[in-house]
């Protein structure tokens, strides 16, 4: 199912040649991330963080009657984005706001799935926020599909042990002179962190797991090493993936100890 995905998000088109470096390098990630999504049978869907990839297939492979974009910037202001497919434009409105701060522009329940694909280690203020507004707005039973990179992962261990560079997966700040700064890697969790983040939002977790990326394949050697000195090799590849659904009986835990100061 992954390499059906990956065929139609192929079909994409790219702006430039920096744009479809981009994409290539995460189309692995991109097409795991359809395959992870629940089908559904007309509901409506939240991609937070919308680049336009994924978005269209969301309703064109995956049953969702609607879908909607959601991007940081001012909130109350919105765009139309199409993208043109071999079967027809797709539009989607992309609302502007900031998921950590702003009440999301939408009524309660009115979600059957909400994504947030690389969105939460960009975070810098109240993560958390950004999540219990997520669950306002599913529906009970609604899904939230989450991917990040994995802080303890064999790529990560393999950087500590080198002492040399920066343990992130993506450490770098953007250079002032190609455009304005974007907010990086503010935190990088742990599968077992954002477990607990997730579920402390009131979510019941069902599915969290790792995969790993093929250009870190080699420091899955560490294995070993981690094995001999008593330390779990579970949960180790370079992403991790979140598939959990509101449950209204759940309790919240607005302000975790492990996650604030």
């Amino acid at each position: 199912m992954v390499d059906v995905f990956a065929d139609a998000l192929r079909t994409l088109p790219q702006e430039s040649e920096e744009s479809r470096a981009y994409f290539e390098k995460h189309l692995d990630r991109l097409s795991k991330t359809l395959a992870l999504t629940p089908r559904s049978a007309g509901g409506k869907a939240l991609e937070l963080g919308c680049y336009m990839q994924i978005t269209a297939f969301l309703q064109r492979l995956l049953g969702y009657s609607e879908v909607r974009g959601a991007y940081f910037g001012k909130r109350g202001k919105r765009e139309m984005r199409t993208v043109s497919l071999p079967d027809g434009d797709f539009t989607c409105r992309l609302d502007l706001f900031d998921a950590e701060r702003d009440r999301f522009p939408y009524r309660d329940g009115m979600f059957e799935l909400v994504v947030a694909s690389e969105v939460i280690e960009h975070m810098m203020y109240d993560p958390m926020h950004a999540l219990l507004e997520s669950r306002r707005v599913l529906a009970e039973g609604g899904h939230l599909l989450v991917s990040t990179p994995n802080a303890a992962s064999y790529a990560v261990l393999a950087k500590v042990l080198d002492g040399k560079t920066n343990p992130k997966i993506f450490p770098q700040y953007k250079r002032p002179d190609r455009g304005e700064p974007e907010i990086g890697h503010v935190h990088e969790y742990t599968a077992h962190e954002l477990g607990l983040t997730i579920q402390a939002a009131g979510f019941e977790i069902e599915r969290l797991f790792t995969t790993p990326i093929g250009e870190y394949a080699a420091h899955q050697a560490l294995s070993t090493l981690l094995e001999t000195n008593g330390y779990s090799t579970e949960k180790r590849g370079e992403q991790t993936w979140c598939v959990a659904v509101k449950r209204e009986a759940l309790p919240v835990d607005r302000y975790p100890a492990f996650l604030y100061s």
